[in-house]
């Protein structure tokens, strides 16, 4: 027998935001299912299309994930004719993608899927508590500088 109090797991901040956000991610990927993308290859085609990132590392950082994750997902979705790899003519170590004409499709389809994920998400909280829990979560990710490597 011990001495020290029971840890209760569902009490946890960090359970509770661990739980939520499954909950969300899960409700997108069967959505994403739909167009044979996963959340990371949407992460990819939204940096790429629509943030204009085309160096493979710039990718892994806006996604949350390390650069070898990040090249097996380019390299799978290079293959599924959703981007483009570029390599440079004076250096064959730089890399630039480019979406294609089926991924740009891709994209533009999974966005209002996405957003409608988030309206779900958003609108069980009032403006107000919504401003507040933005607030609060940036708070907590404050002098964080541990990087993500997985998404």
């Amino acid at each position: 027998m011990t001495d020290r109090a029971p840890y209760r797991l569902h009490d946890a901040i960090g359970y509770q935001l661990t739980v939520t956000a499954r909950l969300q991610e899960r409700r997108f990927e069967a959505a994403l299912k739909a167009l044979d993308l996963t959340r990371i290859t949407w992460c990819v085609l939204l940096a790429t299309g629509d943030e204009g990132l085309s160096q493979p590392s710039d990718i892994a950082e806006f996604i949350g994930i390390d650069r070898t994750a990040t090249s097996r997902a380019l390299k799978q979705m290079e293959g599924a004719g959703l981007v483009t790899r570029d390599h440079g003519t004076g250096d064959k170590r730089t890399t630039r993608v480019a979406l294609t004409e089926l991924g740009r499709g891709k994209l533009d389809e999974a966005v209002p899927m996405a957003l409608a994920n988030r309206i779900r998400t958003e609108t069980s909280l009032t403006d107000d508590e919504l401003s507040e829990l933005r607030r609060l979560l940036a708070k907590l990710r404050q002098g964080d500088d541990t990087p993500l490597k997985r998404l």
